[in-house]
């Protein structure tokens, strides 16, 4: 009788244990109504952002915003470090540098600069870009394959350049010369420039580079564009983005029309651009994101993601300063009311 009383004791015991035991790990899965298994977690995602314009900043907040919505849907959390780099690359590379001491589980790297500053940080966290125009310049990487077989993938932001050189001739058929206006700091611009400058001329146009270093000689390198362009291109360069009030400045007194490589270099000071969805691009990103925290992907294997559409869209105030009529099939540009 005793043995038998002994041995329920114990049971129950045994019992109290487990459960104790069950109740201790708040991160383990649980059950939801299907009977599948949710993947309930805390995760810190690091945010290097290279430099503050629209564009880039509507990536940013794509991504945040669908990365937590799906987390969130699944019982976890997470928090992110948002750290901009206003342009310096020596920067970058110090938010990177404070990512990896604080061990975050991804790092977002916003345009390419950063990505390459996240590329020389880290071989082993998690790394995903966004705004980048084409990964294999980026990380100087040959024989592309679609995917870098190391710990980084990403989104790329690139509207089709052949899409792009067809809107210049669509817009200004009697144009003889197009300047190419981008920075020379910028491996992405001149990836688009070397692109695009082949097809432009193959249509007859006489095309001539105008690079600048940097922010201080924006303005007078436009203006050299400018005496001798009859349209100017820019293709989605960081750089540009952030000086469009001073390239404005110069082109619209000049008369000189630019089409821009994204949207949010044509409202600052182009008349149309064939543009992506920068936060669509962002909530890409935040999904690849998700399938790396939660469903434990390898971003090595994961191909490169870009949107499948791109849109025609003009800017009402300079084209209407330009004396510009966009044909059909142009979205306008809305803009904020100073």
């Amino acid at each position: 009788m005793k043995k038998k009383v002994f041995a329920t004791v114990l049971a129950g015991m045994m019992a109290l244990s487990l459960t104790a035991c069950g109740n201790a790990d708040s991160t383990a899965p649980e059950e939801n109504g299907s009977g599948t298994q949710t993947a309930a977690g805390s995760y810190t995602v690091g945010i290097c952002q290279q430099m503050q314009h629209a564009a880039l900043d509507s990536a940013t907040q794509g991504f945040q915003d669908k990365l937590k919505e799906l987390i969130t849907a699944d019982g976890g959390e997470v928090e992110f470090e948002v750290e901009n780099a206003s342009g310096e690359s020596a920067n970058c590379a110090s938010i990177i540098n404070g990512f990896v001491s604080s061990n975050v589980d991804l790092i977002m790297a916003n345009a390419t600069a950063s990505l390459q500053a996240a590329q020389a940080g880290t071989a082993d966290i998690p790394i995903l870009g966004t705004s980048v125009t084409d990964y294999a310049t980026a990380l100087g990487m040959d024989n592309w394959t679609g995917t870098t077989g190391t710990n980084i993938s990403g989104t790329a932001d690139l509207a089709p350049l052949d899409k792009q050189a067809d809107m210049i001739q669509e817009l200004f058929p009697d144009a003889k010369t197009v300047g190419l206006l981008y920075c020379s700091a910028e491996p992405n611009s001149s990836y688009q420039v070397g692109v695009i400058k082949p097809l432009l001329e193959e249509m007859g146009y006489t095309c001539t580079e105008y690079a600048f270093a940097d922010s201080n000689d924006v303005a007078s390198v436009t203006t050299s564009a400018c005496a001798s362009s009859d349209v100017i291109y820019i293709p989605t360069d960081n750089t540009a983005a952030s000086c469009t009030e001073a390239i404005r400045n110069v082109v619209v007194p000049a008369g000189v029309p630019v089409v821009a490589g994204e949207q949010g270099i044509c409202s600052g000071c182009g008349v149309a651009t064939l543009s992506i969805d920068y936060y669509e691009l962002g909530q890409l990103t935040g999904e690849m994101a998700y399938d790396i925290l939660v469903n434990g992907k390898d971003p090595g294997t994961m191909e490169i993601q870009s949107l499948p559409t791109a849109t025609k869209m003009y800017n009402p105030s300079v084209c209407e300063e330009l004396n510009i009529t966009p044909p059909e099939g142009y979205t306008a540009i809305e803009t904020t009311a100073e």
